[in-house]
């Protein structure tokens, strides 16, 4: 009787497959920026509250889908969690989209800065107009109000020195740029929400200046923001 054990066939030992250098060599974690992961601002939030607010009054919605959605609106933390909740309604927008192509001009040699006064009056500057590289506004027991939602901006840097002695001076900016400020007030108000655009392109507004009795105020324009920079810059030029 033979007891000597028989390797099996089946259990034969299998050449081994080559391995290549690539998949021996350790896995990288790769740290994507997924579409949407910019964090939401205030803004932002405002502006899906705002398409929700005419979507309700157009009888889009009903007042408990409006009611869902504005607790989704604010409870989101990222731009990419407040497009799903307007892609169905019309204005909806989300930084998401392509930002404009920003173009400007030939860098021209420091000129007359633009000059705004208002004493015992009113000034208004709107609509649309080239955006000087300076603009002094001045206001005495006046008014000044300068919007620059539909303004073409010719140069990336604009700069606004604003002063206020009883009176009142007022920037408005489209949402897509970048506001900053620099200034004081006695016995008045300076005050200038800052904003960083997302393209490091766009163009920049900088507020320098002071009000005594007075009020200087700059701050975004909600749903406003620069669209077609560059046809409507080459159109100007023209």
């Amino acid at each position: 009787m033979d007891l000597e054990k028989k390797p099996d066939p089946d259990m034969q030992p299998q050449p081994k497959r080559p391995v290549s250098p690539a998949e021996t060599a350790p896995a990288e974690t790769v740290f994507a920026d997924p579409p949407g992961s910019l964090r939401a601002s205030d803004a932002d939030r405002d502006r899906i509250a705002d398409i929700l607010r005419d979507a309700l009054a157009e009888g889009r919605l009903d007042a408990e889908e409006h009611s869902d959605r504005i607790d989704a609106v604010y409870r989101a933390k990222t731009v990419g969690e407040l497009e799903p909740i307007v892609r169905d309604l019309p204005g909806a927008r989300t930084h998401q989209e392509s930002e404009p192509a920003f173009a400007y001009g030939p860098d021209e040699s420091e000129g007359p800065a633009d000059n705004l006064v208002a004493i015992f009056s009113s000034t208004t500057r709107k609509g649309r107009w080239r955006v000087g590289r300076r603009t002094n506004a001045f206001a005495l027991f006046g008014n000044i109000e300068i919007d620059l939602t539909e303004a073409i901006f010719a140069q990336r840097l604009t700069t606004i020195n604003a002063t206020s002695i009883f009176g009142n001076v007022e920037v408005r900016v489209p949402e897509n740029i970048s506001l900053r400020g620099n200034g004081s007030g006695i016995f008045g108000n300076f005050e200038v929400v800052t904003l960083e655009g997302v393209d490091p392109q766009a163009p920049v507004v900088v507020i320098n200046g002071y009000s005594v009795f007075g009020n200087v105020e700059a701050r975004p324009k909600r749903g406003k923001w620069i669209t077609n920079l560059q046809d409507r810059l080459r159109k100007h030029l023209d």
